[in-house]
């Protein structure tokens, strides 16, 4: 065989140099990690389809190859242009949400889709991303520094809530919420400041589970409010007093959720009280973990998963499948999969070249964090049932491409900073 020239070594050099000098910054660990798990997602949908002879795990490939595409393509744009477009892109989200309770499709108790040309599509889903580009863009040259920008956030941030809250899908409410806090943290908020937002769902909670500890919460939310609040006896008296009220409160706020929510959030505290019922999951989703055991039984051998004894197994409880099948060795894998995605989104983060794309890595991780940590917690027992998916495992095309969006948005970022070494 004839040795390559010099000229064709050097022509495919600054071939392969020209073809990927659009993406010459990207963060290639996160995506390759995003891919992995995406991959994982379809044969453990796969495996749970066996007996049924579904093909989620195949739509699960396509929209991830889907993702994917979406995600490098917009990594090669500027993100800072969508700064100028904030707003309308604010306008679209809230008016996406409105269109579901004027046309949405109901299921489980939720009107929650739009069908489009056959599919359905999701607006609770990219609201994510939509609340992300807005709060990025309003805290883009003024911070969270001061009370009236933080009251302003959030007063942003109520709509979306508010009209995710009454389709009613009280996780992807939770998101938002999580999403908001994480953008105020980074965007210089005191801290003291968040911890007094979520102190009253806090003193509901401890008033109705335990006496003594509310009172031991209101007197330290009295102290927070002294020290990070102007005023200082005024701000503290207030902060003990709405944590006081909050907690008479909480039975007003418990009647407003549907009756399939309060079983999620009381049931994971002792499913055995009804494990034919709303405990049922939860049972079947532990059993399945604990008997994976170091290395899991098999991929297509769980018993539990293979005989669909857990519900929902292809989305909300894809990680029991996961941990039966591959065992603690194949769940921790996961556990650093996701750990290395928050990490490098914090890199990115950091190296980002305006708060804008700061922010938006921020928000990224937000999403991922709070659905990982609540997903698996709920599949184990140390979280309520909640339908919140698990980013890229889970099957949901519309949640899939949010993932894919929100980390297209990310790898900009870090595409257009300026090149530094992780």
């Amino acid at each position: 065989m004839a040795a390559t020239s010099p000229f064709s070594r050097l022509f495919k050099s600054l071939f392969l140099k020209r073809l990927i000098a659009p993406w010459q910054n990207l963060d290639w660990i996160l995506m390759a990690v995003t891919i992995a798990l995406t991959a994982l997602g379809s044969v453990a949908i796969r495996s749970v389809e066996m007996k049924s002879g579904g093909i989620n795990w195949l739509q699960h490939a396509v929209t991830g190859a889907i993702g994917v595409a979406m995600a490098l393509g917009i990594a090669r744009f500027r993100y800072d242009l969508l700064l100028r477009w904030r707003w309308w892109i604010y306008g679209a989200t809230n008016l996406s949400l409105i269109a579901v309770r004027l046309v949405g499709t109901t299921a489980l108790g939720a009107e929650r889709w739009i069908s489009i040309g056959g599919f359905n599509v999701q607006p609770s889903e990219f609201a994510k991303v939509g609340l992300i580009l807005t709060l990025a863009g309003m805290l883009h040259t003024e911070t969270a520094s001061t009370l009236p920008r933080l009251f302003q956030v959030l007063g942003v941030t109520l709509l979306p809530c508010a009209l995710v809250f009454i389709q009613p899908s009280l996780g992807t409410t939770l998101v938002l919420i999580c999403i908001c806090l994480g953008v105020l943290y980074w965007g210089n908020a005191h801290p003291g400041w968040l911890l007094l937002l979520l102190s009253p769902l806090v003193a509901a909670i401890l008033f109705n589970v335990y006496l003594p500890a509310w009172f031991a919460w209101v007197a330290l939310m009295g102290y927070a409010a002294w020290c990070s609040l102007p005023w200082r006896v005024p701000s503290a008296l207030g902060a003990v007093t709405v944590n006081l009220v909050s907690g008479g409160l909480g039975k007003a706020f418990w009647d407003v959720l549907q009756d399939y929510q309060k079983a999620r959030i009381t049931m994971f505290l002792n499913p055995e009280q009804d494990p034919m019922g709303g405990g049922y999951h939860l049972i079947q989703s532990r059993i399945a973990i604990g008997s994976g055991e170091l290395w899991g039984k098999g991929l297509f051998q769980g018993t539990q998963t293979q005989l669909n004894f857990i519900p929902e197994q292809d989305t909300d409880f894809i990680f029991a499948a996961i941990g039966e099948e591959f065992g603690f060795i194949g769940s921790l894998l996961v556990l650093l999969g996701f750990w290395l995605v928050c990490l490098r989104l914090v890199r990115i983060a950091q190296g980002a070249k305006d708060n804008f794309g700061s922010l938006i890595a921020i928000g990224t991780l937000a999403i991922v964090l709070f659905q990982a940590s609540v997903n698996i917690g709920m599949t184990i027992g140390l979280a309520p049932i909640t339908g919140i998916p698990l980013p890229w495992l889970s099957y949901g095309r519309s949640a899939m491409l949010t993932n894919f969006l929100a980390i297209g948005l990310a790898q900009s970022v870090a595409n257009n900073r300026q090149r530094i070494k992780f």
